[in-house]
């Protein structure tokens, strides 16, 4: 019996579909690209329009080989990758290597691997989109030009093994210039004063406003005296009581980039590792009996629209599920963003009747977590706004004013399932005040000044760099994780504390390629091409056009490059002690997470040791050895005596030089959801957080 084929990218995928389709369909997988640029040269012709030359990549000729033969059985052939640039470009590809008739409707695409959508796709298939063949095309190219251009240039003046990308240097360019403003950074000191107050016996916190109506800030501590001055007796009056209603929106479903950050947040994953575990849910898991279930939409998309199918179904489960009081009624999609393709849904579940709770012996811990998110943030933006009571006090005594602020939710709403998270992991909780009336006198019972510093800015995060890629127009779904992967690879960046810092290498790299190619590794440019590219995908621009505007300038400014670059010889630096292993002398060498030691003496000798960090602490076990900062092999920071492994002290938490002023022991600086406190580690003493 003649059989359709279908061809996608991933055998998961291909169990999936297998399912829905039935045995009139024969359903294989490419195992993603079967073509691609060749890795030992250019592989483009710039004197003909930039044409690239293409090869079967290595490895891949047996698949192409049993697809070939299943397409020559084949009644008709259907290609059903991904529904983006690059599924577009591996469908291009396809049908070159099958020879498939570009003219023909071989093309399916579908947002979500569901019995419904497979069918509904079948039966409306499309002639392949060259379009956004065309878009994916010149990305390509657009990256092996200046990849492969730039890169043989830092081997031959830098050190063999560096890259420069389009994108990439860009990210990495973000970090320095990050970590130079917080070496520039210039504290300045300010102050608050707290104060506690009792009304009827309630009591609740207020924090100085200002003087004589006016809002103040307090720069020293002159000021707070004189602020405190001004304050007579005990009493305070109740000069202004401020109610309100504030209704608070959900946020829309996911998109790629807000998944990212969201699971960075909560669940402490990496980017890749979401999107990893975001592709094994959206291609299909087995649910027992009912076999291979599709459980989300496309990962890859920066769209917050919602099928009208979707949108009834939740309602119709929040109705069931909550009431009718928490379905939104109302409330209008939010549009997408300047920088967004929109030619997808947004990240959801492919039907709400999947619940989590449901699922947990089908998925893997992970699987479940990140399922369990994608799950109530949907169901979430699509309930009711909640509605928060909220109150502000201002209290004064001698022209000086305290304001009280509170607010207690009165209807939970989307809040019910779930709330957005932040970047400082600060949870938000009811904080009441007592029911007061104007002119009304309160006690003061303390009033408590505090001495601050301002902070310089933090440090990227994955999830926070990939929010300023997202916001400045770099990249696109697909290349947020791939890039923060590479930038990690090439050794460019470290992760310290789950923040991103430059190593040396990065930085000199930064250096000198901004110095020759300053247009091309801007934000800017890579904004705007970024713009350029999704004009070719939306037909309105040549992709040929847009290649040949940008490599005429770039030659020029590689030509100068490549006579006026300095070779910069990275020298080891001896490290003041010797090898325990040969006796000839440690050096400090570049690696791929910044500087270690290794002996003088390689290859002959391979001794390699991390550099340790002396924080100034004398051992508290031994008293003879100093504090040393270690790292797990886990990447994890812990302290630790030098002197290991004649003595064993170890602790996660930081000591500190100073000791304990009630029993003299060590203080250990502690990190909290808060921020970080010092402890003692005998007694109860601790200490302010520390901003």
């Amino acid at each position: 019996m003649e059989k359709y084929l279908v061809i996608v990218e991933s055998p998961a995928k291909a169990k999936t579909i297998k399912k829905y389709l039935g045995s009139k369909y024969d359903v294989k997988a490419s195992m993603g690209h079967v073509r691609d640029l060749p890795r030992s040269q250019i592989g483009v012709d710039v004197e003909e329009n930039y044409d690239p030359k293409y090869i079967t990549i290595r490895g891949k000729g047996p698949i192409l080989k049993d697809l070939k033969t299943a397409a020559k059985k084949a009644k008709q052939i259907f290609l059903a990758a991904d529904p983006d640039r690059e599924g577009e470009a591996i469908a291009w590809h396809l049908a070159h290597s099958l020879d498939i008739d570009l003219d023909s409707e071989c093309r399916v695409v579908f947002n979500e691997i569901t019995k419904t959508a497979i069918k509904d796709s079948f039966k409306r298939p499309r002639k392949i989109n060259m379009d956004l063949v065309d878009a994916q095309q010149a990305r390509r190219i657009l990256d092996r030009l200046v990849g492969y251009k730039v890169s043989p240039l830092l081997w031959k003046k830098i050190k063999k093994g560096l890259s420069a990308g389009r994108v990439q240097t860009v990210a990495v360019r973000l970090i320095v210039e990050r970590e130079k403003e917080i070496e520039a950074f210039q504290p300045e000191e300010y102050w608050k004063i707290k104060g506690i107050f009792s009304a009827s016996g309630d009591d609740f916190e207020a924090q100085f406003y200002g003087v004589d109506g006016k809002k103040k800030e307090l720069s020293n501590e002159q000021e707070v005296k004189d602020i405190l001055s001004k304050i007579k007796g005990k009493s305070f009056t109740i000069d202004s009581v401020q109610k309100k209603e504030r209704r608070r929106n959900p946020s829309p479903p996911f998109i790629t980039s807000s998944l990212q950050q969201e699971a960075a947040r909560k669940l402490n994953f990496r980017a890749k590792k979401t999107m990893m575990i975001a592709q094994q849910l959206y291609e299909g898991m087995d649910l027992g009996k009912e076999g291979t279930v599709g459980l989300i939409t496309y990962m890859r998309t920066d769209s917050t629209r919602i099928s009208d199918t979707a949108k009834e179904e939740a309602s119709q489960f929040i109705s069931d599920e909550f009431g009718k009081q928490y379905v939104n009624s109302s409330r209008a999609e939010k549009k997408a963003g300047k920088n967004a393709q929109d030619a997808h849904e947004a990240i959801r579940p492919t039907s709400v009747m999947y619940h989590p709770k449901d699922l947990k012996n089908y998925l893997s811990r992970d699987q479940l977590r990140l399922y369990k998110l994608i799950w109530e943030r949907f169901l979430a933006s699509q309930m009711a706004s909640a509605v928060l009571d909220t109150m502000t006090v201002d209290l004064q005594n001698g022209g000086v004013t305290f304001r009280a602020t509170g607010s207690k939710v009165k209807f939970p709403g989307f809040m019910k399932v779930y709330v957005e998270g932040n970047d400082d992991g600060k949870k938000e909780e009811d904080r009441i005040l007592p029911d007061v009336q104007e002119g009304m006198k309160v006690d003061k019972k303390e009033l408590e000044p505090t001495q601050h510093f301002t902070q310089p800015p933090p440090r990227y995060s994955e999830a926070r760099l990939v929010r300023t890629m997202e916001e400045l127009g770099i990249g696109r779904p697909s290349t947020y994780a791939p890039t923060l992967d590479t930038i990690q690879k090439r050794g460019y960046v470290a992760l310290d504390d789950k923040k991103f810092v430059p190593t040396e290498l990065g930085g000199l790299v930064l250096e000198m390629t901004l110095e020759f190619f300053p247009e091309v590794f801007n934000v800017e440019f890579t904004a705007k091409m970024e713009s350029d590219l999704d004009e070719v995908e939306d037909g309105k621009e040549n992709w040929i056009g847009i290649i040949d505007d940008f490599y005429k300038k770039f030659e020029k400014k590689l030509k100068i490059a490549e006579e006026e670059m300095q070779k910069v010889e990275i020298k080891d630096e001896p490290a003041g002690e010797d090898c325990e292993k040969c006796g000839h002398e440690m050096v400090f060498k570049m690696g791929r997470f910044g500087k270690f030691m290794a002996c003088s003496n390689f290859p002959d000798c391979r001794n390699t040791k991390p550099i340790v960090k002396d924080i100034g602490v004398t051992c508290p076990t031994c008293h003879k050895g100093n504090i040393v900062e270690r790292k797990s092999k886990k990447k994890r920071l812990f302290y630790g005596c030098n002197r290991y492994p004649e003595c064993e002290f170890v602790s996660w938490d930081k000591p500190l030089a100073r000791t304990c002023p009630k029993c003299n022991s060590m203080l250990v600086e502690k990190k909290t959801k808060k921020g970080k406190v010092v402890q003692c580690v005998s007694c109860d003493y601790s200490e302010e957080e520390v901003k």
